[in-house]
C-alpha cells in the first residue's frame, strides 16, 4: 500500500462528506451519468449499505461475509427520500468511527491482500467512497479529481488487487499491453492483458498503447469514471477501449 490506514480513514471521511453534499446538490431523482441505470437515490442506497456492511465486519468482528439475511439486518430498511441523505451520513460516520477505533490486530474477513484486515477495509472503503463521490458529482454536473496520493494507491488496488484475481472478466489472446504513466507523481504501470487475465508491473516500458496524464485523471479513467479526453493516448487505442469495455468491478 502507498497510503497508510490513518490516511485512508481521513480520505473516507472527506470523500463521504463530499458525496453527501453532491447528492443533495444533484437531487435524489437526478440520473447518474457514470452509472446509467442509477439515479442518485440508488447511489446513496448502495453506498450507505456497503458502509454499514463493512462496519459490521470490522466491528463484529466477523470471520466471513454476512449472509443474505444478516446483510438485510445490518443495512436495515432504507428510508424514503426525505431521510435518505441523513441515513447515508449516519452509516458513513459509523464506518469512519469503527475503522478509526479498530485494533490494528483485529481479525476479520477480507478479500484482497493487505497488511491487515483493518488496513484492507480502510483502503477499500476509501476508494469505494471516492469513486461513488465522483458518481454523485457527475450527477450534479461536475467532477473533481481525487488527491494524487490517493489516486496512485487506488490504481494499485485496482491493478494489483481486483484484476490480479483470475475471474476471466478481461482477457486477450494474443496478449495486449497497456502502459499507464502519471506525470504529476512519476508513477508508472505496465499492464498485460493475457489469455489468463491481467498481469501488472510497477514499471516504465514499451506497450501497444500508452496513456499519460495526472494521477487523479488516470484513476478516474481506469475506474471507468471518465473518458480519455484531455489525456495523452499514443499507440493502438483499441487496447484502451478493450480495458474500458471489459474491466469492470461488480458488486455481488
Amino acid at each position: 500500500m502507498t497510503v497508510e490506514r490513518d490516511e485512508h480513514v481521513h480520505w473516507l471521511r472527506v470523500e463521504g462528506a463530499r458525496m453527501a453534499d453532491a447528492a443533495e446538490a444533484a437531487g435524489l431523482d437526478a440520473k447518474v451519468p457514470t452509472c446509467p441505470d442509477w439515479r442518485v437515490r440508488d447511489l446513496l442506497r448502495h453506498t450507505g449499505g456497503v458502509h454499514r456492511w463493512a462496519a459490521a465486519i470490522v466491528g463484529g468482528p466477523l470471520a466471513r461475509p454476512p449472509g443474505a439475511e444478516d446483510a438485510k439486518r445490518i443495512t436495515g430498511t432504507r428510508p424514503d427520500d426525505g431521510g435518505l441523505v441523513d441515513w447515508f451520513r449516519e452509516g458513513h460516520t459509523r464506518l469512519v468511527e469503527t475503522l478509526a477505533a479498530a485494533d490494528p490486530a483485529v481479525e476479520c474477513w477480507s478479500f484482497l491482500p493487505a497488511p491487515s484486515p483493518v488496513a484492507f477495509w480502510a483502503r477499500r472503503q476509501a476508494h469505494e467512497t471516492a469513486v461513488h463521490r465522483m458518481d454523485a458529482e457527475a450527477a450534479a454536473g461536475g467532477t473533481a479529481a481525487v488527491s494524487a496520493d490517493l489516486a496512485v494507491d487506488g490504481v494499485d488496488e485496482l491493478l494489483f488487487g481486483f484484476f490480479a484475481r483470475r475471474n476471466g472478466r478481461i482477457t486477450a489472446d494474443p496478449p495486449r499491453t497497456l502502459a499507464v504513466r502519471a506525470v504529476d507523481t512519476g508513477d508508472a504501470w505496465l499492464v498485460t492483458i493475457a489469455p489468463h487475465g491481467v498481469d501488472t508491473e510497477r514499471a516504465e516500458g514499451a506497450a501497444e498503447c500508452t496513456v499519460t496524464g495526472n494521477a487523479g485523471d488516470l484513476y478516474a479513467l481506469l475506474w471507468n469514471r471518465r473518458g480519455a479526453t484531455g489525456l495523452t493516448v499514443t499507440g493502438d487505442a483499441s487496447v484502451l477501449e478493450l480495458w474500458r469495455t471489459r474491466a469492470h468491478v461488480v458488486w455481488s
